[in-house]
């Protein structure tokens, strides 16, 4: 362990900084996996929507 006190400040703050920096990256990439995952489902719910519509305003097409 280093004797110097800004080496020891250095050692003592990398691992919290570490682990704070992988915990914002996990977050980072499940947001933008539930955002992406949203997006995907609003546009196969509107494509369902709009095929419901075509089916009940033409039923014998």
């Amino acid at each position: 362990m280093p004797e110097e006190f800004w080496s020891n400040a250095i050692y003592s703050v990398t691992p919290t900084i570490l682990l704070g920096l992988i915990f914002w990256l996990v977050m980072r990439a499940i947001i933008r996996a539930d955002r992406a995952e949203r997006s995907a489902y609003s546009k196969v719910e509107a494509e369902e929507r709009a095929r419901l519509e075509k089916l009940t305003a033409d039923p014998h097409e």
